[in-house]
């Protein structure tokens, strides 16, 4: 039988594609990969727009306990829903190797995914360099290797998109040390706010100027949805924005924009500021 990868797109209920709807209505299971993004709406809502039970695969279940999700696609038609596109995380591309070598046939049904979404904001997809993870600084353990991957790109006169951290259902070590009890801490969501804390830190350790206070950047947060927010400023201007719930990504601008790129930027003035009245035709 067949193991399907479905992309959800990144709005909610509603983003999934008319061949995604069909296949989720006919699969034997289906289950909402949750840990690695998040949609605008819950498995319940989900559930209620498929019309069928949709089973929720928590960080655990993926990584440890695949075989419960893909162990019986031999036999049946199974269901992995992603948010944003099917395969833009490594992870997906793991469960669909182990979907084939437990004998099922795998299938990708694509939707949209923050890596072209970001194209919202005005920078040209092509003159994107790699992408960045940001992970959260904990005490001591504070990465930055992101930060030879954003010099390297800005040398080409590249962007970099930067994808923040989230964390859900991450277990409490510190309650399971003390009661031997397992409970799972609240969900966090990287802020642009936070991740420009720790790119300024970055360079404050590494001296680069890859990523100054001075750099221009775009926020985002929410793209794809009815309330989504995009702001361009410098890193030290969208330190002070506040926008709003998550999820949030953000774009490190190449240090030589596209007339067609600064352009498009104006439209997304910092909070308070007017925009930018567009070029006279013909100029």
């Amino acid at each position: 039988m067949v193991f399907y990868l479905v992309g959800l797109g990144l709005g909610d209920e509603k983003d999934i594609t008319v061949r995604g709807l069909e296949i989720v209505k006919r699969c034997d299971e289906v289950w909402l990969e949750s840990y690695t993004s998040i949609l605008g709406v819950d498995a319940e809502k989900l559930a209620a727009f498929y019309g069928r039970d949709v089973k929720v695969a928590s960080r655990e279940t993926v990584e440890s306990e695949c075989d419960r999700i893909v162990g019986t696609c031999a036999e049946r038609d199974v269901a992995l829903l992603v948010v944003g596109d099917a395969l833009c995380a490594t992870t997906h591309a793991d469960v669909a190797i182990r979907a084939r070598e437990a004998g099922g046939k795998v299938e990708v049904i694509l939707n949209a995914s923050v890596m072209g979404a970001v194209g919202k904001c005005g920078l040209q997809l092509y003159a994107y360099g790699q992408t960045v993870s940001l992970p959260f600084f904990e005490g001591e353990w504070r990465p930055t290797s992101f930060y030879d991957k954003i010099a390297h790109n800005r040398a080409g006169n590249l962007h970099t998109l930067c994808l923040l951290d989230i964390k859900v259902k991450e277990p409490d070590f510190a309650l399971l040390a003390k009661t031997g009890r397992t409970a799972y801490l609240p969900p966090r969501f990287m802020t642009v706010n936070q991740a420009v804390d720790q790119l300024l830190e970055a360079e404050a350790a590494h001296g680069g100027g890859a990523c100054a206070a001075d750099a221009l950047a775009v926020g985002m947060a929410r793209l794809g949805r009815p309330d989504e927010l995009i702001v361009a400023g410098t890193l030290a201007e969208l330190r002070t924005v506040d926008f709003g719930g998550p999820l949030h990504c953000m774009a490190l601008c190449a240090p030589e924009l596209h007339d067609l790129e600064r352009d498009y930027l104006k439209q997304f003035p910092l909070p308070g500021a007017a925009a930018a009245a567009p070029p006279p035709a013909g100029s």
